[in-house]
């Protein structure tokens, strides 16, 4: 899914606001995966106290896996191919478990921005970036990053110059996608471990840049 290429401003801030897309209320599909929850509990399918486990396993997660994997790339040019070719089994390779859900890399470039969203419910490769924030869920996002993605790039304080191309990927249920943004200028002497303390989780979804 495409966006648009208008813009009047000769340079990308990221400054995250959060814009005017909070209505983090409980959606049909987000009643559903809790009513299901209930149910199989109920059924002896697994045990609460496992839920809870789970969920605070995944809450434990944060940006710093897939910030690794975006550090590896932009060092080793043979890692960055078969990160675009397969996520999964790139993070694999470092010792990273990005689950068994494919995960599509979609590479930043001077001419092309990417922006994530799941226009159905919150898809997102938690396993490399950690719990979805409310604002990805809301439904403000997930409607109107589709509609206006240099609206909502802006409230975010992510202006793009105008030649700067921005393209739009819906994750579902069978593919997720991960932003890889463009090294930043000047970090050449950088090893790997602080060029991935520069990759915030907004970035890997694309709703910022790194600004240094």
């Amino acid at each position: 899914m495409s966006g648009d290429h208008d813009h009047d401003h000769d340079h990308a801030h990221s400054h995250p606001h959060r814009p005017d897309i909070e209505d983090s209320d409980f959606d049909d599909y987000q009643l559903m995966a809790e009513a299901v929850g209930e149910l199989l509990i109920e059924k002896g399918i697994f045990a609460a106290e496992d839920l809870r486990r789970t969920i605070e396993a995944i809450d434990a997660i944060g940006p710093a896996q897939g910030a690794r994997v975006v550090a590896r790339a932009w060092v080793d040019p043979g890692f960055r191919a078969r990160m675009l070719a397969d996520v999964n089994a790139a993070a694999a390779e470092i010792g990273i478990d990005a689950g068994p859900i494919p995960i599509r890399a979609v590479a930043n470039t001077p001419g092309l921005h990417n922006v994530i969203v799941c226009t159905l419910c919150s898809c997102y490769p938690r396993l490399l970036i950690g719990l979805p924030p409310d604002w990805y869920k809301s439904r403000a996002y997930r409607s109107r990053v589709v509609r206006e993605p240099r609206v909502v790039l802006a409230e975010f304080g992510t202006v793009l110059p105008e030649d700067v191309a921005v393209q739009v990927h819906d994750s579902t249920a069978d593919l997720r996608y991960l932003v890889l943004p463009m090294r930043p200028r000047g970090t050449e002497g950088m090893d790997e471990e602080a060029l991935a303390r520069l990759v915030a989780r907004d970035c890997m979804i694309g709703v910022a840049v790194i600004d240094r």
